[in-house]
């Protein structure tokens, strides 16, 4: 092929698109460092950062056979330390391992068990636990009358309104008729509960009175 068919078929290629100096892939330095990092052995536990063309910043972390990658400003690990967290332990508690004290007097204190029992013990010193032991059953009193209004406001749907239930794989249905009318529930049920709740608060107030 002449030296000028040459110089045409290259031009025809650039206006195409199509030639090789406009598809031959190169490689950059930054790509070649991040190639390298990838392929770079690593321990299982080991976590490293990854940033992309459009600035995205990826934490990846090793695991046994493979590799976890996501978002390093990810929401969800944000929710995730909230939830796991301990808001109102002491700056020098040393609990890592929590178990289920520590789960059930953060739901109370917002503190692990440990720091509970530091707590406790420094009102006692201080002339301050009694104060403090009656507002924790005054709480606990106004806590289990909220899940019992719950629990009234569930039977009140179960007693007066008509329910579905599958009776079988084929999924059919049976519906149940309501067993009171929303006016029996209110004078057989609640009008029972708000006179049991007036004599609850009415005890617990006067044995908090009778303590003072």
């Amino acid at each position: 092929m002449s030296k000028k068919l040459q110089n045409m078929k290259a031009v025809r290629q650039m206006l195409d698109g199509t030639h090789k100096f406009q598809t031959k892939k190169t490689t950059g330095f930054s790509d070649a460092k991040q190639k390298a990092e990838l392929n770079q052995k690593r321990n299982i536990g080991d976590s490293w950062e990854e940033t992309t063309a459009n600035g995205t910043i990826y934490v990846i972390e090793q695991r046994n056979g493979f590799r976890v990658k996501k978002p390093k400003n990810s929401i969800a690990k944000d929710i995730r330390e909230y939830l796991n967290s301990y808001p109102n332990c002491r700056p020098n508690c040393k609990t890592t391992n929590h178990n289920h004290l520590d789960k059930k007097m953060k739901k109370i204190h917002g503190m692990c068990f440990d720091c509970v029992i530091q707590m406790e013990h420094e009102l006692r010193v201080n002339g301050k636990y009694e104060e403090y032991e009656k507002k924790r059953i005054r709480s606990n009193a106004e806590s289990w009358l909220k899940d019992a209004e719950q629990d009234i406001e569930a039977l009140k749907t179960a007693f007066t309104e008509a329910q579905q239930y599958v009776t079988n794989a084929d999924g059919l249905t049976e519906t149940w008729a309501a067993q009171m009318t929303p006016e029996e529930f209110e004078e057989k049920v609640e009008a029972k509960w708000e006179e049991f709740k007036e004599d609850f608060l009415s005890n617990l107030n006067k044995e908090e009175n009778e303590n003072n």
